[in-house]
């Protein structure tokens, strides 16, 4: 009888897997998963606790689901992704598996893992399977007339959004039973030592249910009013007006065709909605920046995409830095964004915009700075999501904002929590302020005395124009 083994990585659901199928596809196989812990990679990769943590609860529940279909699912340790191939191949061996079947990562370190284990999986005779399954359109694929890889988003989505229109992209079926079972399932760690989350599990709980039935309910309820909404209200991060799914694609318990079926199905239901259009956008942009890391892996090595601005003169302030990690800056909005990542792992988008043009812009921190300390906080850290977003609002990225458009943070704030109810969530000395004098505490009619909170600790006005002339110099030495 056939032994498969599918590989899981950031794919946690015997739904829509197209890994899983494919090992499946022979009815009389047996099939196994197996998931790998590699304590040293995730630390190199600055992998959040919480992340980690999320995963393996995630693991705990699609463990279940691949129970009842008789697919035990198995955990290996490696220190990090050099001892993989060998643990992998001792476990192939083990078993006497004839094929191993995984879907693909896009991030060199990942695709250099691949090579090795698909030579040390030759070695032995076994045959090794990789597929597309990430991106509703596989990296490489969407190209322009000369051949090249779009470097603009707009004319990528147009392109992407005809392929999507030509081809089938509904999810796929769940694998069918096994017939019995080679392996007993391993017991799934609650947590490795080490990486342990910054969040106390009871909020961790709270916030993100873990698994694919989790994903799958709060798609379902995304996919009524909100996403019918989503358009007017993603930008205000006081209301309920985004998924909050990106831990789940991050992860892999929900596919980026999952959530496409959802707008669609939605579009089918109540016409062409701007909140559909919009959603299906924000999934091409993360489709685009995994196609980025493909066609110019030179991101994936701390470079800026640009590499003439990284010649730009960042600043390396550590006390300046920490003051920002820390929701110290003086400025409501910032701090407020700051706070709810620390506290709940993750931060609203058009925040995470707002708090990266500060960094950059205001402070003139180095923009790989900030993409750590996500990546190191952020319950849904995806590399090319994370480095694309910062780069954008460095304006050290591809399609990235221009240089000279600098978000002012208490517009920002004005604008998008005008009534100020998100900052008091998260800076409660400030509650006591008014909706007009919360946004600039300093500048009301509340004596500084009488407030537990920091003056501004930027003139941005003065630190915007600085910033345009870093800018402008440095464009005039590349030119």
């Amino acid at each position: 009888m056939k032994r498969h083994l599918v590989w899981l990585r950031a794919d946690l659901r015997h739904l829509d897997n197209t890994a899983l199928l494919a090992a499946c596809d022979d009815k009389t196989a047996q099939v196994a998963c197996v998931y790998a812990v590699t304590p040293g990679q995730w630390q190199a990769h600055d992998v959040a606790g919480v992340r980690i943590d999320f995963e393996l609860r995630t693991l705990q529940s699609l463990q279940r689901s691949l129970h009842a279909l008789d697919i035990p699912l198995l955990v290996i340790k490696a220190a990090d992704f050099r001892q993989l191939p060998r643990v992998l191949s001792d476990l192939v061996q083990t078993h006497g598996i004839q094929a191993v079947f995984a879907n693909r990562q896009y991030e060199v370190n990942e695709q250099a893992r691949d090579l090795a284990v698909a030579a040390e999986l030759a070695r032995t005779g076994t045959a090794f399977h990789l597929f597309h399954d990430q991106c509703a359109i596989p990296p490489a694929s969407i190209l322009k007339q000369d051949g090249s890889p779009y470097v603009v988003f707009t004319p990528f989505k147009r392109a992407w959004l005809e392929r999507l229109a030509t081809g089938n992209r509904h999810p796929q079926a769940a694998p069918s039973k096994r017939p019995g079972r080679f392996a007993e399932s391993s017991e799934v760690p609650q947590q490795v030592r080490g990486h342990a989350s910054h969040m106390a599990p009871e909020t961790a709980l709270a916030w993100w249910p873990a698994g694919e039935e989790a994903a799958l309910e709060r798609l379902a309820g995304f996919s009524g009013k909100p996403l019918a909404e989503y358009q007017q209200q993603r930008d205000f991060p006081a209301k309920d007006g985004v998924s909050q799914l990106s831990p789940y694609l991050a992860v892999g318990a929900l596919s980026a065709r999952q959530c496409l079926n959802a707008a669609l199905n939605h579009r089918r239901r109540h016409g062409d909605t701007a909140g559909s259009a919009q959603w299906i956008a924000e999934i091409g942009w993360r489709d685009f920046y995994k196609h980025v890391l493909v066609s110019w892996p030179h991101v994936c090595r701390g470079h800026a995409f640009h590499r003439e601005t990284d010649a730009l003169p960042w600043r390396h302030d550590e006390e300046i830095f920490q003051r920002w990690c820390e929701g110290r800056t003086g400025f409501p909005l910032v701090d407020a964004a700051m706070r709810q990542l620390r506290q709940t792992g993750w931060m609203h988008n058009r925040l995470r915009m707002v708090v990266a043009m500060f960094l950059t812009k205001d402070l003139f921190i180095d923009w790989r700075w900030g993409e750590r300390f996500f990546m190191q906080h952020l319950v849904d850290g995806d590399f090319s999501a994370n480095n694309g977003g910062w780069q954008w609002s460095a304006s050290t990225g591809n399609d990235a904002v221009p240089y000279f458009r600098i978000f002012n943070p208490v517009s920002q704030s004005r604008k998008f929590d005008p009534d100020g109810h998100f900052i008091r969530e998260y800076v409660p000395e400030l509650r006591h302020l008014s909706s007009r004098d919360i946004h600039e505490p300093l500048s009301g009619n509340t004596p500084s005395l009488f407030l537990d909170y920091p003056p501004p600790m930027v003139d941005h006005a003065a630190a915007r124009l600085q910033t345009l002339a870093h800018f402008k110099a440095m464009r005039a030495l590349s030119s």
